[in-house]
């Protein structure tokens, strides 16, 4: 139940890259709140000052979130509002925000959006893949095993993927993709989205790993990396034989690895695996 006296959390959308893309609702909240709340107050700072916000800003990360949300909803109780920001985008995807959101709803607070960039629809509204249904995966695990075990699990997936990945693995998440989907699955690399130097590039996944390892360039920067859903039409045994390759890689060599996914599942070795060795 909410109470009149009761403040308002709302929870702002930033841009992604270029300033310009801050809306006017978002300058006039958070230049009228009694307090943000941002990710990180060093990275907000160039922001809020190229406004004139001189509204006073608290960290709110994932080691802090925990204890600082019981501190914020206590404020919104008192009547004070609140704006939530991430470092970049819509706050929760994939960044800090969560617990505060649902402490203030369990408090009765109400919670309200302002909406702006998001680098995952961004990527999505220029990648020419399907958008009329999506999954948002945001960043795979760190480590290699558990990320191809994860891709291994989409690997039947029909609906357009959409991952965040960071600048030093994204060589490697683009093997695995291939490794996990198929080399020959359509795909797009979305880096530094509204920003100098804006790339997006859409090919198979095979020209995508030749394209980042011929430019120095495309490793560097922030990434949305899409990846189109399995075919309807795609043979089950072909899809179930790639899900196979992917999690036998990480324990034998790729060839050996292709010929028992093949022999397990009944798809040609070659479509896992192109090589003749082994």
């Amino acid at each position: 139940m909410t109470t009149d006296s009761a403040g308002r959390l709302w929870v702002v959308a930033t841009p992604i890259g270029n300033l310009d893309d801050l809306s006017a609702r978002a300058r006039e909240v958070l230049g009228r709140v009694a307090l943000i709340a941002a990710e990180d107050t060093r990275h907000s700072a160039p922001l809020l000052a190229r406004y004139g916000i001189a509204t006073r800003a608290v960290a709110l990360h994932e080691h802090n979130e925990r204890d600082e949300a019981e501190r914020l909803v206590a404020r919104l109780r008192g009547g004070e509002d609140i704006a939530l920001i991430s470092d970049a985008g819509t706050p929760l995807v994939s960044d800090p925000g969560f617990r505060l959101v649902r402490a203030a709803r369990a408090a009765g607070i109400v919670v309200s959006p302002v909406p702006g960039a998001c680098a995952a629809i961004a990527a999505l509204s220029v990648a020419g893949l399907p958008s009329d249904r999506f999954v948002f995966e945001g960043f795979l695990p760190a480590k290699a095993a558990a990320r191809r075990e994860r891709l291994a699990e989409l690997a039947g997936e029909t609906r357009t993927l959409v991952f965040y990945e960071s600048s030093h693995r994204v060589r490697e998440t683009l093997d695995d993709m291939a490794a996990a989907f198929g080399a020959a699955r359509p795909a797009v690399l979305a880096r530094e989205l509204t920003k100098l130097f804006e790339t997006v590039i859409d090919a198979d996944l095979a020209t995508l790993i030749a394209r980042v390892a011929a430019d120095p360039n495309q490793s560097r920067g922030e990434f949305v990396l899409l990846v189109g859903g399995r075919p309807e039409q795609e043979d089950a045994r072909l899809a179930e034989g790639r899900r196979v390759f992917a999690l036998l890689r990480e324990e034998l060599p790729p060839a050996r690895a292709a010929k028992l996914a093949a022999a397990i599942s009944g798809a040609p070795r070659k479509a896992l695996y192109g090589s003749d060795d082994g």
